[in-house]
């Protein structure tokens, strides 16, 4: 079996509404790249918390419990959604659109970023947190990108 058939195999033995968060985050994927691209980062993060649920942060133990294996799916949904498309994703429109899918579905995720140097090279990172945990890219070396404090607006702002 090609690699495309199995992926469609994969694709369809998934419960109903996981295909739906699978079709939901390609798509979402696809409307992030282009309309960082045709609006630029602000507008678009406007855009997108205006159609985004406001919630509060839960405090029982169980819905945190609950929440974070939900994410946590949803999130490997959107990664491999991210892998079968036919264009690449960077981490801030794999971040924004992850972001926003959560809190679509009342999680109340953060989008976070930070920065490093490295060999004289200035690189920055973007990623999701629910109840401080990142949920995309939790790897070792994402946690040697140091979070930027405060709203990126008034980092923006500020560098002007």
């Amino acid at each position: 079996m090609t690699g495309a058939a199995q992926k469609w195999k994969t694709f369809w033995s998934l419960p109903s509404d996981e295909r739906h968060v699978a079709c939901s985050a390609a798509a979402g994927l696809a409307a992030t790249c282009l309309g960082l691209r045709t609006l630029g980062f602000s507008r678009w993060q406007r855009i997108l918390n205006r159609r985004a649920v406001r919630v509060e942060s839960s405090n029982s133990s169980s819905e945190s419990r609950s929440f974070a294996i939900s994410a946590n799916r949803i999130a490997q949904l959107q990664e491999a959604a991210a892998l079968s498309l036919f264009f690449h994703t960077n981490c801030l429109e794999r971040s924004l659109a992850l972001w926003f899918l959560l809190r679509q579905r009342g999680f109340p995720a953060e989008l976070k970023f930070g920065a490093r140097k490295q060999s004289e090279t200035f690189e920055a990172h973007a990623w999701v947190e629910l109840n401080g945990v990142a949920l995309n890219n939790p790897t070792a070396e994402q946690r040697e990108f140091v979070p930027f404090d405060g709203a990126i607006a008034s980092l923006e702002t500020r560098a002007k």
